[in-house]
């Protein structure tokens, strides 16, 4: 069992992207993790496995054409979720904000959702 807290690794998770250090991530990921990304819309990519995910974040972190920033991140117990933006290029519309639900176990990250504020969506507020 790992003395790490769901602080003490959400908190490095993050400092991967912001440094785009991918050796940050290497003892983070569990065996048994599970992510989905964010695209495509509207379900994203399921992705299994430490190997996997770990490939998947590092060349994410990796990036340095873009840039990661998180924002508030709110740890209940073994889960956290972590709001960010991420700035893939200029203006408004090199942007996307969105929310990683995260879920770590014995000091390893066992699960990640990530959801993004994207697309065009109608609203029921444009049907009056």
């Amino acid at each position: 069992m790992s003395s790490r807290t769901t602080s003490d690794v959400i908190d490095r998770f993050n400092l991967a992207f912001v440094r785009h250090d991918p050796d940050l991530l290497d003892d983070l990921v569990a065996e048994d993790c599970v992510m989905e990304s964010v695209q495509p819309a509207p379900d994203g990519t399921r992705v299994t496995g430490r190997a996997d995910c770990l490939a998947f974040w590092r060349t994410l972190a990796a990036d340095r054409a873009t840039r990661f920033e998180p924002g508030e991140v709110v740890v209940m117990g073994e889960r956290a979720t972590i709001r960010w933006r991420y700035h893939f290029g200029t203006g408004p519309d090199g942007q996307v904000s969105g929310v990683n639900l995260m879920r770590i176990a014995d000091g390893r990250i066992v699960e990640a959702l990530g959801f993004t504020k994207s697309g065009a969506l109608p609203l029921a507020t444009d049907a009056a």
